[in-house]
Order: C-alpha cells, then structure tokens, then sequence
C-alpha cells in the first residue's frame, strides 16, 4: 500500500507536468459561444452514446483568455467510442437552464445509454429578480417564490436542489446515467489555503445525489487539493483575469481532475471510452474506504461545530449512497441536526475496524480537521472479531480492553505490526479528541437481526460491554445503541423487524437506519451532558430521550 505522502508526491508531479506541457505550447480548442455550433469538432455520431455537460462558464467560456474545461475534456474520451457534448453555457445558473429552453434542447436528444454531468452553483447565489435574475432559492427543498422578470414575465422560482432533481429524474426517464458534481475551485486564499467551495452548493449537491441514489463528484475537493499541493504563486496562472475562470492551462487542469473524478465512481461505465490521454489520468487522492468511492465529507461550513461520526458499514454503507438498498445510520442523522448550526460530517467507512481505522490513515485525516468544539462520536466492533492475521483484511482486534499486544508482520501491507486490545484503540481515538478540546462520545454496536427465545441478541458481554467500560474509564458519554435498538426490536418483534434489514442480518434498510439514527438521538438526550442538546432540528426535537441511564456512572 502506498502512503499517503507519496501519493500526494505522485499528484504533484502529474499536476506539474500537465502545467509544463501547457507551457511547450501544445495547441488547445478553444469553445464557441455555442457549443453546439463548434466547427473543429464532428458532428456527434448518433450510434453511440453521448456524454453530454450542462453547466455554466467554468465549463464553457472563451473570453478574456480563459477557458472552460469542457473543452479540453473532450480530448480525454475516444472519439470513436463515445461523443463527448459540452452544452454548458455562460452565465447560466441551474435555473435559467431551464428557463431559457437549453436543457429541452438536451432533453430532446438524449437517449438511452447517454450521460449528463451535471455542475451547477457559481451563478445559483445571485438576485432572482434584479439585473440578470438567474438565482435560485437556497438549499435543496419544495419552497418557491414568484418572481417578476427584468423582461416583465412572472415565474415561479424553485430551489437550486429542485433544479437538479429535474435534471436527474428527467435524465433518467429517458434511460439516460446523471452524475452531480461540486463546483470548480475559485483563487481565493486564506491562509496559505484555497477556498473550498462558494456557499453551500457543494454540500446540497451531495444531498441531492444521495437522496436520488445517483454518482456525486466532488470535484471542489479533488481540484482544491491540486491546488494547495501547486501552492498560491503557482496557481494564479491557472485563471484568466479573475478568480473563477480559468486560463487553458487551469482549463486543462480542472478536465483531467473531472476524468480522475470519474475514475473514483465505479457505478458509472466510463473507463473503457477513454482515449489514451484519458487512461493516463490517476485516480484522485483522497479518504475512502478500502474500494474506489465517493470521498469522506468534510465540514461544509468550518465556522460552524462539527459533528463528527467514525465507525463502520453499519455507520456509513458502501458509498454512503444506499446501494443494494443498505444505509447506515450516520445518513439519516443529519435530518435530525439544524445543518444551520451544526456540520454532521459521516466518516465511517465500511469493512474497517477500530484497528484499520488507525492504521490506515482514517483517524489522522479526521483528527486533523477535528477543532475545539466539535464532538466526536465513534461506533466500532463488527468488524473487531475478524483474523488479527490474514490475507483478506487483517483487521482484527485483541478482545476486550487491557493493554496486552501481539506483535505481527501484516500479511496485507508486508509490515510489522503491533496490534491491541479493542479498548485501547477507543481509547486512543477519546484522548485524541480530548485533546483537540472536543467532546468524544463511545456507542456500542447497534444489534444484528439474530433471534434467541424471541428476543434480540446482544453483546453486552462483549463488545457493548467492553465499549461502556472505556467510556466509564475516560468519563466520556457513552450511548448504549445495542441495548437502546434491542429493545425496539422486541417490542416489534421478528416480521416487523424483518424489513428494517437489507440483508441477512447486519445492515440495516432506508427504514432501519432511521431507527438507528432516531436510538442516536434518544441516547445523546439521554446524557447527563449532552454536547448538542441545541443543535437539534425540529424532527430532532421531538425524538424522546432513552429511558434508562446511558451515561456511566462517575467513580
């Protein structure tokens, strides 16, 4: 396994070379007004399929010296193979690509087997009714406004998630494959560090994708993470004359991290349309789980607190997006924050222990966003049962909570390794975060849906037991989710308790989760001193408190 230094050291250099072959003056296609009207590109051949971008400047612009990248991102794909259609448009937010006819336009020649890559948001936050009038309202529900246009016409303006479901649900119904992405990078800086995102389109992006179970990129990420690599000097010849349109070199940039991004979602059948320039393209740096996916969020707004969540599958499934009908119940929690107040960030990852959450590199990624004020919580154990020792996933734990080790040479990494208790990596990860002056939290693991003499079996004299006991030890709070879950599983019973589950036993359905996540919720109200007893929404609120103590005695 590579480290991380390293391949960070790979991107770096790829990014540098993209830069110097820019600078030898290899030639670039410049964009027409009209994408469609571009005379150095064939017409699209309608027997095969068409990847079509819909978006604004940052994907299509030719003025002042700059360039869109969804020019250059064309070279990426074998012609022959696939079309690839830019019909991103300048100064068009998600709204007004719909109400000036240009995603009919795309509509009408979609057809089954196309993609649309969908990046809206720079031009989302504007007026809705003054000068241009092409902004959409906030966030991602059903609210609407009714709007006078400068043009005199009255129209009902919706939000900017109401524009991309259309996109989505429209895409599809003509069997069509839409992925969203986050926003391309502004050259704004702070602090040595380049702004990640304008507002909240990145994080509504992703709320939207999630909700309809469909690829989200976030290609601010993959794109701000080249930058703070390149440094500020190195980055001001990637834009022409301002802060958000890029020059051909930035444009150049910015299309291979879009092709690194699509590389990343395994779902989305591109790779074998990609042209020779394309296959060279690496994969993005960045946290996952041990299969290629969608990245770990980080705080949407790092003004605010975080809330924080580690754990395995059961915490976060597959790519956090339902696959195979499987959540984990880090999703649904943030229906039950104000995200106003509060960033829930779900950095579970599935197939990890408490052990692997370590030692690859899981748990120094989060810490280091980790600030005072934050809380933590943690949920390990399913997966703590496993070999110490294997050639599958060497993800093991010794059992129980004493400090004895055992000295191995990893047959995975081909390192040697020492491994501990279950307790003393909870442990660990506690003093870490007091040591950020944030607030951890220890849950045990929810149940798995196995029966004996009609009740639920628990593990209370395992790892439930051993997660309390470091919670009592570190005078942390502790949320018994096995004991809190168990208990609603036997008031419903083995047929209702059936569809709460999306396989045999261990992780849970849609349904199930938000179960899970309400018995998070009722432990957490449940503490003598629960860290985010005002950051609840109003679905949050009403959710009653556990009715037993769920915080361990003082001794």
């Amino acid at each position: 396994m590579l480290s991380t230094d390293f391949r960070s050291n790979i991107h770096l250099v790829a990014a540098l070379l993209v830069l110097a072959l820019l600078a030898s003056g290899q030639p670039t296609t410049a964009q027409q007004t009209d994408p469609a009207s571009t005379p150095s590109r064939p017409a699209a051949n309608p027997l095969l399929p068409t990847l079509f971008v819909i978006g604004d400047s940052t994907a299509n612009n030719n003025a002042n010296g700059g360039l869109g990248w969804a020019d250059p991102f064309i070279d990426y794909f074998d012609a022959t193979k696939v079309n690839v259609v830019n019909r991103a448009r300048g100064g068009r937010s998600s709204r007004t690509f719909v109400t000036e006819g240009l995603w009919d336009k795309v509509l009408a020649e979609l057809k089954p087997g196309d993609f649309v890559f969908v990046q809206f948001g720079h031009n989302d936050g504007g007026p809705l009714d003054t000068g241009r009038g092409r902004g959409s309202l906030p966030g991602t529900g059903e609210e609407t406004k009714e709007v006078t246009t400068a043009a005199g016409a009255k129209e009902t303006v919706h939000t900017y998630g109401w524009y991309l479901r259309k996109f989505i649900a429209e895409a599809k119904a003509k069997g069509a494959t839409p992925v969203v992405a986050s926003l391309t990078v502004r050259n704004i800086w702070q602090k040595g560090k380049v702004e990640r995102g304008s507002g909240k389109f990145g994080q509504w992006a992703m709320d939207v994708a999630n909700g309809e179970k469909i690829s989200f990129m976030d290609l601010t990420k993959i794109i701000a993470d080249q930058y703070d690599r390149l440094g500020q000097e190195n980055v001001k010849e990637l834009f022409a004359g301002d802060h958000t349109h890029t020059s051909p070199k930035g444009a150049e940039l910015n299309a291979a991290s879009v092709v690194s991004g699509l590389k990343a979602l395994p779902e989305i059948p591109l790779a074998s349309y990609l042209s020779e320039k394309g296959k060279s393209v690496s994969a993005p740096v960045q946290d996952q789980g041990p299969s290629p996916g969608r990245p770990l969020p980080e705080p949407a707004n790092p003004k605010l607190p975080t809330l924080f969540l580690i754990g395995d599958s059961t915490v976060r499934n597959g790519q956090g997006n339902g696959s195979n009908g499987q959540w984990g119940w880090g999703e649904p929690l943030a229906g039950y924050f104000d995200t106003s107040k509060i960033n829930v960030a779900n950095r579970a990852l599935g197939g990890l222990s408490s052990r692997t959450y370590l030692t690859m590199g899981y748990w120094d990624r989060t810490l280091a966003l980790v600030k005072p004020g934050d809380v933590v919580i943690m949920q390990f154990g399913h997966n703590d049962s496993a070999a110490l020792n294997d050639n599958s996933r060497a993800r093991g734990t010794i059992k129980g909570t004493g400090e004895e080790v055992e000295e191995i040479d990893n047959l995975i990494t081909k390192k040697h390794e020492v491994v501990h208790s279950y307790g003393w990596y909870l442990r660990k990860f506690v003093a870490d975060t007091l040591a950020r002056g944030a607030t951890p939290i220890v849950c045990s693991p929810v149940p798995r849906k196995v029966w004996k003499d009609g009740r639920v079996v628990t593990n209370v004299n395992d790892y439930a037991g051993w997660a309390s006991a470091v919670a009592a030890t570190a005078r942390v709070g502790f949320v018994d989710l096995n004991e809190i879950i168990a208990r609603k599983y036997n008031e419903l019973g083995p047929e209702k308790v059936e569809p709460l589950f999306a396989d045999e036993r261990t992780h849970t359905s849609l349904v199930g989760a938000e179960l899970n996540a309400a018995s998070v919720v009722a432990g957490l109200k449940a503490l003598k001193k629960n860290p985010v007893a005002r950051y609840f929404s109003a679905k949050g609120k009403v959710v009653e408190k556990a009715k037993f103590r769920a915080q361990p005695k003082d001794k």
